[in-house]
């Protein structure tokens, strides 16, 4: 305004975070007629709205002042065409060529021609048509009178040659019809699954902000909803990250696994490529469109360095059968479940000892492929970093997991001779993984085994993971579940990913000493699963509790795993995601976790084994749960020693079963 940025009085995000809206006013200036305002003067409300893969903005001005005021109202713009990798510090010795701008009186196109070839285009409108038009702003000349409001519209949209952008509509008109089409959105994303309310406004906030930031992350494909991994550094799709927030959320709403699970088919690797880390049958790790993956300056055009995502996605495929009995899908999905367990047995045993490790064959590609994948995630007791093939204490447990979940599988759709061997073949594994990662010593399991088969003699929050599986012996399970808890594992804000006093600790390290909450959600599901409800309660309070020290109610991707502090909130993590959807969705595991929530669509029952609830909520309300066409809304009261389940309403047949 006149030269002059206004000030920020007031900012907020709504519609999934689609829309911001801010109020901002002028500073002392002069106008263009060199008359001085005094700040405060004019008011100006701009909001910005995402939608269909366009921005849309509206700036609308009004004059509080007692004279008229003469304005030069400009909004800069421009587009440096990089990649993200580019964004994150990967260095280029040469880059494609930024064309001269397109610029006509309401309009800028803003052109790229990459080393690919591809020409990238972003488009700039706005209403009314500017004064003036540059390369890289708008500019408009206007009159204020006392009392006057003008608005003004831009937008911003982005495509190729070959997917041409589609220019949004920038009238007064056209930007309501936008809005309007974002609270659909919003409502419809919102009649997903079933919803949650609680007798505590403070965890409904952090509910809320969490369903709206997964329905924000979940994006259409051809093949189903995919919640993307996160914001800004991840906004593509993984594997081992949609699969786990699937089944996070997978009693809430299970469209968002059937979508995970056709889109991973349809990209499941068929033939062996060492650039790429793909064996037939392995499932993506991750999926890049931009300039430096179409070069394969890196590797994640078409990505499969992850060892946990095959074993994942032939356990979701299981679980989402047991949640939703949906046999045609199961029917259709077997093929790629059969794959995958062909991966796991053949491929994923690198050297035959009936563990599943991974080793790079990507001259770029990711060193270490489990979910902590820094290169200095797996480490022993003196510090020294593993050497492959490793084998992840969890990823074994996804492997028993997947062979019980696909057994079930198999024997609904009439494969008795391959559920008795994948059963047996799970009971095989237990018996081994018990052998070789249990460490006496440490109350806790072995973080890896290493190329030589040495255990990584380390207390790690993979060891919960194991528990989610339910791989461990029951006495065992309980002695590490002790150790989570305890202080060198346990920050007080969570569990730590590594212990503090190991060699390799570090409370600011992406991996070896950080709190992520999906893996405390995982974790405290595996404590229930051992009847160990009150210890997963105090994960679900400390995460419960560091929800309200965040911005917006939003557990970020992971943060610092400082010791808490009394009247401080945990310390942030620089660069973590924000949303990112395996951390949205905990909130809803850690609830199912209290609630022993589980489903038997053959006998058509929903069933609470041993609930509790924390003492910060007294009432929990679920409306629309569904099991398969049947739906209830339940209540679930806090008493003195036990939990009350109240049905309200029922449509369908389906019975509700607690066992207290």
């Amino acid at each position: 305004m006149n030269g002059r940025r206004p000030l920020l009085l007031n900012a907020s995000t709504r519609l999934n975070s689609r829309f911001l809206g801010a109020d901002l006013t002028t500073p002392d200036f002069e106008d263009s007629d060199g008359n001085p305002v005094a700040k405060g003067t004019v008011h100006i409300f701009l909001a910005k709205l995402l939608l269909d893969g366009g921005l849309r903005q509206h700036a609308r001005l009004v004059n509080y002042g007692a004279q008229p005021v003469a304005l030069r109202l400009s909004f800069a713009f421009a587009a440096d065409f990089a990649d993200i990798f580019e964004v994150r510090g990967f260095r280029r010795r040469k880059k494609g060529e930024v064309l001269p701008a397109a610029v006509a009186k309401d309009r800028v196109k803003l052109e790229y021609i990459g080393l690919d070839q591809v020409r990238r285009r972003t488009h700039l409108v706005c209403e009314p048509s500017a004064a003036r038009a540059e390369a890289d702003h708008f500019t408009h000349i206007l009159s204020l009178a006392p009392g006057e409001q003008a608005d003004f519209y831009l937008g911003a949209s982005f495509g190729t040659e070959s997917a041409p952008a589609r220019l949004p509509g920038v009238a007064g008109q056209d930007y309501a019809d936008a809005l309007a089409d974002a609270q659909t959105d919003l409502s419809r994303a919102r009649g997903r699954g079933c919803s949650i309310a609680t007798s505590n406004e403070q965890f409904n906030d952090w509910l809320d902000r969490s369903r709206d930031d997964l329905a924000m992350l979940v994006t259409a494909t051809p093949d189903g909803p995919y919640p993307y991994a996160g914001v800004p550094w991840y906004s593509t799709p993984f594997g081992r990250d949609g699969l786990l927030t699937a089944l996070e959320c997978l009693w809430v709403d299970p469209s968002i696994a059937r979508g995970v699970l056709s889109f991973l088919a349809a990209r499941q690797a068929h033939e062996s490529n060492a650039e790429q880390d793909a064996e037939p049958g392995k499932i993506l790790h991750e999926a890049r469109d931009g300039e430096l993956a179409a070069l394969g300056e890196i590797p994640f055009g078409r990505y499969y360095g992850s060892v946990d995502s095959t074993p994942l996605f032939a356990l979701l495929a299981g679980e989402y059968f047991t949640r939703s009995g949906d046999l045609d899908f199961a029917r259709r999905l077997w093929p790629h479940v059969e794959r995958a367990l062909d991966w796991i047995d053949r491929h994923g045993d690198v050297d035959g000892d009936g563990f599943v490790e991974y080793h790079r064959r990507s001259s770029n590609g990711l060193v270490h492929q489990g979910w902590k994948d820094s290169q200095d995630a797996v480490s022993h007791a003196d510090g020294a970093l593993a050497q492959g093939p490793i084998a992840l204490c969890e990823v074994q447990g996804y492997v028993f997991r997947a062979r019980l979940a696909c057994a079930t599988l198999a024997e609904h759709l009439g494969k008795s001779e391959k559920a008795r061997m994948l059963r047996q073949a799970a009971e095989e594994l237990r018996e081994r993984f018990e052998t070789a990662f249990w460490c006496d010593d440490l109350d806790t399991y072995a973080l890896a085994l290493d190329g030589r088969k040495r255990p990584c003699r380390v207390s790690s929050s993979n060891a919960g993971q194991v528990l989610w599986s339910g791989i461990a012996s029951e006495e065992r399970a309980w002695r590490t579940a002790s150790t989570l808890l305890s202080r060198p594992m346990f920050s007080g804000w969570g569990v730590r990913t590594l212990a503090q006093g190991e060699k390799r600790y570090n409370p600011l390290s992406y991996h070896n000493g950080s709190v992520w909450p999906h893996d405390n959600a995982l974790i405290a599901m595996g404590m229930a699963n051992y009847g160990l409800k009150r210890k997963g309660l105090a994960v679900l309070e400390a995460l419960f509790e560091a929800s309200q020290r965040m911005e917006l109610h939003r557990l970020p991707e992971l943060y610092c795993g400082f010791e808490r502090r009394p009247d401080e909130g945990p310390t942030l993590y620089p660069v973590a995601c924000s949303p990112q959807a395996w951390a949205s969705a905990s909130v809803f595991l850690l609830l199912q976790a209290c609630l022993g929530l589980s489903f038997d669509w053959k006998s058509r029952c929903i069933r609470f084994d041993h609930p509790l609830l924390p003492a910060f909520l007294r009432r929990v309300q679920i409306s629309g749960l569904r099991l398969g066409d049947a739906c209830v809304d339940l209540e679930l009261e806090r008493h003195a020693h036990d939990v009350g389940v109240n049905i309200l309403r029922r449509e369908g047949e389906v019975t509700v079963s607690v066992l207290l």
